[in-house]
């Protein structure tokens, strides 16, 4: 049973279409219910595509305050070590008592690199984030192209 809508692999329009027997006010209903279908469909695919994109600010965001804080803690300690330092070498020249400023800035040294990576990749992908709905958007582009071509 052939539908009459390919030929050869061409498409070519029906011959009942010429003479189809809808009404004007059937057509008009069809056409609203397959535009309120297209709506909802664009509706649940913005919530879809919002929702991936806030979760990817979402983790981001707390990369970057873990980072910020652990950062602050790479602070602490080097801030510690310059203090030890200080002591040493004011009071103690010589003495071996140099590791109580050695260990501390090797320690803030490390916590602090690992801190700014994890704020640095942070900032990296938000600065490169878009919030606009890219999918919802080229889809409302082909929606619109859709309904002129089926409104000519």
């Amino acid at each position: 049973m052939s539908t009459g809508y390919q030929t050869n692999g061409k498409n070519r329009v029906a011959d009942s279409e010429t003479n189809d027997p809808r009404s004007l006010s059937d057509l008009i209903k069809e056409l609203r219910d397959e535009s309120v279908a297209l709506v909802r469909e664009e509706v649940a695919l913005a919530k879809t595509e919002m929702s991936e994109k806030a979760s990817v600010v979402g983790r981001n965001s707390a990369l970057l305050i873990v980072g910020g804080a652990v950062a602050h803690l790479g602070l602490i300690f080097l801030l510690l070590a310059v203090s030890y330092g200080l002591y040493v070498a004011i009071g103690l020249a010589g003495l071996p008592v140099h590791a109580l400023w050695i260990a501390p800035l090797i320690v803030g040294l490390v916590v602090g690199g690992i801190g700014l990576a994890m704020f640095a990749k942070a900032k990296e992908t938000l600065a490169n984030f878009s919030p606009v709905p890219e999918r919802t958007k080229q889809s409302l582009k082909e929606d619109k192209q859709w309904l002129q071509a089926k409104t000519k």
